[in-house]
Formats: C-alpha cells, structure tokens, sequence
C-alpha cells in the first residue's frame, strides 16, 4: 500500500506520550467518574429491576436503557481511556488506539441517541399524552434500532485503517505520527451532526413541553377566575337576601367561599411551583449535554479543519473525560428525579436501617421504636395530592 506525504506525517521516533501530571491528574478524574458512575447506574438499574411496578412504561424503558449504556460505558469505555493515557508508547499501540477510537465513537453516537429518544418520549408524553405515538411495541423497536447502529458505528474506525497501520496512530500521542487522510476520520465525521440534531431535538422537545404547561396552567387559571367571578355575585345576592334565609346559611356560605379561594391558590402556587421546576430541570438538562459534549465536538471539529496534532490529542482526551461526566450526571436527572423511584430507594434504605437496627427481644426486654422509619404523609404530600392534577404527568415526566 502506497501512502502519499498528504495522507501522512512522516516518521518521528517514539516519545513518551503525556507528562506525569497529566497523567495523574486525568487518571484520577477517570477513576473518580468509573467508580460514581458505576455505583450510582447500577443502583439505579437494581432498583428497577427490584420493583416490578418501576418499568411500567415507555418513559422507564428509555430511561433503563439509558443506565444499561452508561454502565457499559463505565466497564469498556472508561477503562480504555484510562489505558491509553498511562500505556507507554509500543508497536502494538495502533490497535489499542483504534480500538479505543471505536469505543469513543460508540459512547459518543449511542449517548446523544438515547438522549434524543428520551426528549422525544417526554414530547409525546407531555403534549399528547392521551394519543401517545410511541407506544410500548415502537419503543422497544426503537430501542432495538438504538443498540444496532451503536454497535455498527463501534466498527467504523477498523474499517477506516489501511493494512500498513502498524506504526502509525489514530489520534494516540507517542506514534511515530498520524494518519492525516480524510477517510480516516470518518468516526469524527459521523459524530459532529449526530450531536448537534441531538440538541436541535432537545431545544425543539423541552421548548414544546415548557409552551404545554404554560397553556394549561393559563387556561386552568382563567376557567378558575371565570368561576370566582361568576360566585361572588352569587354570594353577594345571597348575602343580600337576608330576610327569606337565616343568617347561619349567610355565614355559612362566606366561609365556604373563603375556603374555596384558598384552595383555588393553593392550587394556583402549586402549579406555578411545578412550572418552576420543570423550567429549572429543563435548564439543567440541556446544560448538563452541552457542557459535557460540546467540547469533544468542537475538538473533532477542529481535528477534521486543522489535522491532528499532540496538542489536540492531549486536549480531546480531557474533553473525552469531561463527556464521560454524564454517566455520572444521568442517574441524578433521569432517574432519580422520579417520584417512584426515590420511594423505591427509601423504602431499600429504611429496610436495610431496620434490619441492623432491630435485635430479637427477649420475652421481658423493652422494644425502642424509630419513629422515623415509619412512613408518613407530610402536609405538603397530602396538599399535593389533594390538588387537582390534570398537568402533572408534566412535571412527573422530569
């Protein structure tokens, strides 16, 4: 095979690839995001599978495939990086380096695809949710789909090398030099538009969801102001007409409209709290996405414009561990945040409490209770669900 000078920058002598603090310091941030994303995903995933009821329906289904990818990615991925940042230079050090190309371009293209289907389900939930398009036999096709294309692209870069690879390295500082061929960046090619429809889909979705509860909480808001207004002429011409009814059904009927208008805005500031929160959580959403793979996209962008080189390299590897962030970052907004399984959580701990806490007493020896450990309604739980709730598969939804 016949390699042209504009294909390749010529041979240089092997190097050591980073420096000691590099290496120290990259190391520690990968093995910090391996050991929080791991444990947080996995308990994630044991909770789910521990309770039936928790994956009842498309939104959980999305959601446990999510979790399943970010600990495949913290078992194969992680590890990976972590090898080719403290690996010294060798022959064998092009395989490993295409190799660990091909497990970036699988966490990057099946991440920011998992991600666009759950913004399409929490659309399809919140702004049709009584003629949902993504049905439980759709989603686990689509899911199906996800898992194919994430595995066929693992294979893109080994199909970009040529045979005479074998000192050259694909984006690994410490070869003898890199392939500067646009054909073999095809991987880098595939992931900037895939990351980039992602956020367009995401800004699209969260937009239509934050647009959907500011019209029901208005509409809601003008039918109960429709109904106050259309009371109090009522109350007043009942209060007027004193002389055929007695002054208890006066009394009687002012109170029962105070306590009506109470609850209409104790209604009204739950609704708005909730816009709040699914306005909050949105935010933090998107944020979290761009703040974590952003980087990496800029530095494929500028891969592909300027060419590699060792500064680039060394600086997409710190981008790569910052994108890694996210397996760490999905159990605390996609999982989490939901209701039932943070009851599901409690529920495991206050059980585990229990059981270290609780000692067999002898026939005559005195049981302390932990009132704690008992379940219990707040007034703010009991306040929420005594609320009228024609919106707030919204807010559950995030």
């Amino acid at each position: 095979v016949i390699f042209t000078t504009n294909e390749l920058i010529h041979a240089v002598p092997w190097h050591m690839p980073y420096s000691l603090g590099f290496q120290v310091s990259l190391t520690a941030f990968l093995m910090l995001e391996l050991v929080l994303g791991f444990s947080s995903n996995l308990t994630v995933l044991v909770l789910y599978c521990s309770q039936s009821n928790l994956v009842d329906s498309v939104s959980n289904m999305v959601t446990v495939n999510l979790h399943v990818l970010d600990v495949v990615v913290c078992l194969l991925c992680v590890p990976l990086t972590l090898v080719v940042v403290l690996l010294p230079p060798g022959p064998n050090l092009a395989l490993l380096c295409c190799f660990h190309e091909a497990c970036v371009t699988f966490a990057s293209i099946a991440t920011a695809i998992n991600i666009l289907v759950i913004s399409l389900d929490r659309y399809d939930i919140s702004v049709r949710p009584a003629n949902r398009l993504l049905t439980t036999r759709r989603a686990a096709l689509l899911l199906a789909a996800v898992w194919v294309t994430s595995v066929a692209v693992f294979f893109m870069p080994f199909l970009e090398v040529q045979p005479a690879w074998r000192n050259r390295t694909l984006l690994c500082v410490g070869g003898q030099g890199y392939y500067t061929g646009l054909g073999m960046y095809y991987h880098l090619i595939l992931q900037v538009p895939i990351f980039f429809t992602t956020v367009a889909v995401m800004l699209f979705t969260y937009s239509r969801i934050l647009r959907a509860l500011n019209i029901r909480i208005g509409s809601h808001m003008r039918k109960s102001q429709r109904t106050q207004s259309s009371a109090a002429p009522l109350i007043a011409s009942e209060a007027g007409a004193a002389n055929p009814l007695p002054a208890t059904m006066g009394v009687q009927a002012s109170v029962s409209a105070i306590i009506a208008l109470r609850r209409a805005v104790r209604r009204h500031r739950d609704r708005r709290e909730r816009q709040r929160r699914v306005f909050k959580m949105s935010l933090i959403i998107i944020t979290t996405f761009l703040g974590c793979w952003a980087p990496l996209s800029v530095t494929n962008i500028l891969i592909l414009s300027m060419g590699p080189s060792d500064i680039l390299v060394s600086l997409r590897l710190w981008f790569l561990a910052l994108a890694y962030g996210t397996t760490v970052s999905h159990p605390l907004l996609y999982a989490f945040t939901r209701q039932k399984l943070r009851r599901a959580l409690r529920a495991k701990v206050k059980k585990r409490v229990v059981s270290l806490l609780q000692v067999d007493p002898s026939p005559g020896a005195t049981v302390i209770h932990n009132s704690w450990v008992e379940t219990r309604k707040t007034s703010r739980q009991v306040r929420l669900e005594a609320s009228e709730g024609p919106d707030r598969h919204l807010a559950e939804a995030l």
